[in-house]
């Protein structure tokens, strides 16, 4: 009983267990445990650091099943990583709380967490308590972002002007695979956003741009289409392939006779029953397709399928049709053209119908693949970014670029307020921070110090990525901010011969750069609060 656990007694001598298989478990405690957490996470981080930046460079994994995705969205790394340390999956989980409150900055949040804990080991080697490493370092993260707001700009959204928004979209399109035509890629996404934004409210619903993808054509053929792109085709190769000013059914009922329940039977005994029985069918189905005739639509759209008979009767009836639209089609749809979804034939009247200026069949290649396009629709608000590209990698990685471009002008709908790219927030951040480490007189001037050492981490992965000279590079431009009181400067990644980013036009939201440098900080501060671990022998 005693290798089962740690024996106590209680106060009537009763024995009982405090941890169970206390022989076969494996104890980290103190700062044993908090260096092996920090191992863990800065090995992540390490992964991660060579993806930063415009030159960084991509990642493939492989799944279980044989799937490869290349990609540098650190995001999608981290989530496809197989990672068994509990700590290193704290880090997976801090890229993904970046992309889904901001979309953008997921590798650099990764990256800082990294560094940080880098700089925390050197204090605890120093014999600094991690809860004054932990505390100076959230003292820090407010300095930080108060230099980050000191140094912010606001630009006005000025729906006549895009040229601000278009070219923020492009700092974030920059290090994505798309950046050979990353201002085409940068304009469809501002165009994207700006169609369903609220300006009053500064609200930008998203379900209302809906991202299609298919394989083949170049990344330049990528566009914005003002409606619904749906994968499908008109049920009937007979039927016409553009529709002009055309009135919509949509519908949810199948064109299919009711079927009988499962408490009745019906049985046919004879061939009389069976004509009888293939007449009601077909009165059936000349009910229905008249039902929709005569409410108006030249279109319907169905969620459900129909089969060959109520086919060709809509092309005898001229009601061109379309079959197996999924849900979140249907409902975009009934959006965009501002139709009801239907449930019934008999509810189906002419003010539940939605209308479309053109609904045409798109047709690629020799594979004769189609796609149908439903544009100039009553609310126009939905829109559609259809991609295109050589091969399925090629265009999911352009599918997670576009994602990202449009959170962040999400973002600048919401605040637009800016800082400039490019390591720059950064090193005017680690210079704000070192002064004030000077004015401190207490313990947490170190954990200052080191937080400073740890925001230029991301400049010298920027440099570094490039082929600069790392540590000449950040010295120069360091030098020159305080020189020239610039907070503009940063790294030149793309050797334009200018450091001041402002003329490069590489822009970053404020909100982006703030929400890095305060979860990177909270999820170091929290795993250098756990000292204690306890794990069976097979790992944690």
């Amino acid at each position: 009983m005693a290798s089962m656990g740690a024996l106590a007694f209680d106060e009537f001598g009763r024995p009982f267990i405090i941890i169970k298989d206390q022989d076969r478990q494996k104890r980290l405690t103190g700062n044993a445990a908090i260096k092996s957490h920090i191992l863990a996470a800065r090995t992540v981080a390490s992964t991660l650091r060579t993806s930063l930046g415009p030159k960084g460079l991509d990642k493939l994994m492989v799944s279980a099943d044989g799937d490869i995705t290349i990609t540098n969205d650190g995001a999608t790394i981290l989530k496809m990583m197989d990672v068994d340390h509990q700590i290193a999956k704290l880090l997976v989980q801090l890229s993904q709380s970046q992309d889904d409150e901001i979309g953008d900055g997921t590798t650099g949040v990764v990256v800082l967490a990294g560094a940080l804990l880098e700089k925390a080991e050197h204090l605890l080697d120093k014999g600094v308590h991690p809860i004054r490493i932990a505390d100076g370092f959230e003292m820090a993260a407010r300095c930080a972002i108060q230099s980050l707001e000191r140094n912010a700009e606001t630009f006005p959204l000025d729906v006549n002007n895009l040229e601000p928004l278009i070219q923020t979209a492009m700092t974030t399109l920059g290090s994505k695979i798309v950046n050979k035509c990353h201002r085409h890629m940068a304009e469809i996404a501002v165009n994207a956003v700006l169609a369903v934004a609220d300006m009053e409210t500064r609200d930008v619903n998203f379900e209302l741009i809906k991202v299609e993808t298919k394989v083949g054509g170049q990344l330049e053929d990528t566009m914005l289409v003002k409606g619904v792109i749906v994968d499908k085709d008109f049920s009937h190769p007979q039927m016409p392939k553009v529709l002009k000013n055309v009135k919509i059914a949509i519908l949810t009922c199948p064109f299919e006779p009711p079927k009988p329940k499962t408490k009745h039977k019906l049985d046919v005994t004879s061939v009389e029953d069976y004509k009888n029985l293939r007449k009601y069918e077909h009165e059936k189905f000349e009910e229905m397709v008249q039902q929709v005739k005569d409410s108006g639509a030249g279109l319907a759209i169905c969620q459900w399928g129909f089969d060959d008979e109520a086919n060709h009767m809509l092309l005898q009836r001229e009601l061109p049709a379309v079959r197996w639209v999924g849900g979140p089609e249907i409902e975009l749809i009934a959006i965009a053209t501002g139709g009801r979804i239907v449930p019934r034939f008999e509810e189906l009247t002419p003010d539940k119908l939605g209308y479309a200026g053109v609904v045409k069949e798109l047709c690629f290649g020799t594979t004769k693949d189609r796609m149908l396009v439903i544009e100039e629709c009553t609310n126009s608000k939905a829109v559609t970014i259809f991609i295109r590209g050589g091969n399925k990698m090629i265009v999911d990685e352009a599918k997670r670029s576009i994602h990202d471009a449009l959170c962040v002008i999400r973002n600048l709908v919401r605040d637009n307020r800016i800082v400039y790219g490019g390591g720059a927030p950064e090193i005017s951040c680690a210079i704000a921070v070192a002064k004030e480490a000077d004015s401190i007189k207490t313990l947490e001037q170190y954990p200052f110090r080191a937080f400073a050492d740890a925001l230029e981490s991301i400049p010298l992965a920027l440099a570094e990525n490039s082929g600069l000279n790392p540590i000449h590079t950040l010295t120069e431009i360091k030098a020159r901010q305080v020189a020239e009181n610039n907070a503009a400067l940063g790294i030149d990644c793309l050797c334009k011969g200018t450091a001041d980013m402002k003329e490069q036009h590489v822009i970053e939201t404020l909100h982006s750069k703030k929400q890095q440098i305060l979860l990177a900080t909270q999820v170091v501060k929290m795993i250098l609060k756990i000292d204690d671990v306890r794990s069976p022998d097979d790992g944690y």
